[in-house]
């Protein structure tokens, strides 16, 4: 049996009139008193639909500007559609906003005690949670200072305190991840960790695509305020970075005038395949690329071949030079290079495969053709490759057994 729907969205549409001046600002007050809407106006969302069951992890995805955080604010009531409908069934934890609810005049203790008293806390409750609560934002005497002297990341580990000692049904967080230090981020990653095996349920905006396949089981990417692609995490995740992948070769320089360099790249194949759109391919699967390369003056060139990140994080990298091997000569100009990765380690995700011309001392870089290459396939192991291993057991000691005795 399924578990009951806790947030439920239907045609959830947003738009804003488009004001400039003082003047316009009036007009739109004036048609919308009036009943008659809005003459010009920005859709911000427009026909989202979505569904969260109780104990689910949702990540939010997509580039700045595409709806994300406007979405949040329509599922916490904090702004109203101009379409649609929402329902969320139980309480709900927000962290939107950056110091949004805290009162900047106000110690961080006075704080918890507003924001849990608008949680819905009794006085009692509140001076019963108030130790959990300072110990875990960990921000020493300054819990005693007003927040208009604290730092952005201090304001993140208050409010995150707060509503991690309400346990809320429902959890929605916008980016808190990418304020707090490295010890919070890890603090906070366990505790939501903690409540998702609790049963808690999760919605997660992030840009770091490493938490939100970390933390959630399903991914929704919305792009210019729709939903471009909703399901399980992998997918989606993986979908967004080779759409990112995608959009980074088209802004890249064109090749005009490389032909007339002493050595330049004609093809790349990658597995027999020259079309140039992004491979994808199993994790696990082998990977072949060959580069046909032009030489002005006939001397054969060197080939590197190398596998980047898609934020261009290397990977690893060799150059023909390095392992001693000579190129086919095709023609009296033209010569070609071939290598094969056999079950390629890298972990799911979105990469490139970099084709580069060198001069014959493998000293001047002349030319470089990329292509997108996308790893499919489920993980939660992190970094960039998949290290062979395995996991020793011992006895314990005789200590060890008392202790757990």
């Amino acid at each position: 049996m399924s578990e009951p729907l806790l947030v439920e969205a239907r045609g959830l549409s947003k738009s804003y009139p488009l004001v400039f001046r003082s003047r316009d600002r009036a007009r739109a007050l004036w048609q919308l008193l009036s009943g008659r809407g809005h003459a010009q106006s920005t859709t911000v969302l427009r026909d989202v639909d979505l569904q969260v069951r109780r104990g689910e992890s949702l990540g939010l995805i997509g580039e700045n500007g595409a709806g994300k955080s406007t979405l949040l604010k329509l599922l916490t009531g904090v702004l109203t559609p101009s379409t649609g409908s929402v329902a969320v069934h139980g309480r709900v934890g927000a962290l939107l906003e950056l110091g949004a609810g805290f009162h900047p005049e106000y110690s961080g203790r006075d704080n918890i005690a507003l924001s849990a008293a608008l949680y819905g806390l009794s006085a009692d409750e509140v001076r019963g949670k108030l130790p959990e609560i300072v110990a875990f934002a960990d921000i020493g005497s300054y819990i005693d200072e007003p927040v208009k002297h604290y730092s952005s990341g201090m304001v993140v580990r208050l409010g995150f305190a707060i509503v991690a000692a309400l346990h809320p049904d429902l959890l929605i967080t916008d980016e808190v991840l990418a304020v707090g230090d490295e010890s919070f981020q890890k603090k906070c990653v366990r505790w939501m960790e903690d409540y998702l095996a609790g049963g808690g349920t999760l919605i997660l905006v992030s840009h770091s695509m490493y938490h939100v396949q970390k933390l959630c089981r399903r991914a929704c990417w919305l792009r210019h305020g729709e939903v471009a692609a909703a399901g399980e995490v992998f997918d989606v995740t993986q979908a967004y970075l080779a759409y990112q992948e995608r959009k980074s070769a088209a802004a890249a320089p064109t090749r005009e005038g490389v032909a007339g360099q002493e050595f330049h790249l004609l093809e790349l194949f990658l597995n027999d395949d020259a079309s140039g759109a992004p491979l994808v391919l199993d994790r696990g699967a082998g990977l072949r690329a060959r580069v046909r390369l032009h030489a002005r003056d006939g001397r054969a060139p060197v080939a590197m071949f190398g596998i980047v990140r898609a934020d261009g994080t290397p990977v690893y990298g060799v150059g023909s030079d390095m392992d001693g091997v000579t190129l086919t000569r095709e023609s009296d100009n033209v010569y070609t290079a071939e290598i094969e990765f056999p079950e390629l380690p890298l972990l799911p995700g979105s990469y490139a495969l970099r084709a580069h011309a060198l001069d014959p001392e493998g000293v001047r870089l002349f030319d470089t053709l990329e292509r997108g290459v996308s790893i499919r396939g489920e993980s939660r192991e992190f970094g960039l490759v998949r290290l062979r291993h395995r996991w020793i057991a011992r006895e314990a000691t005789a200590d060890a057994r008392s202790v757990r005795a």
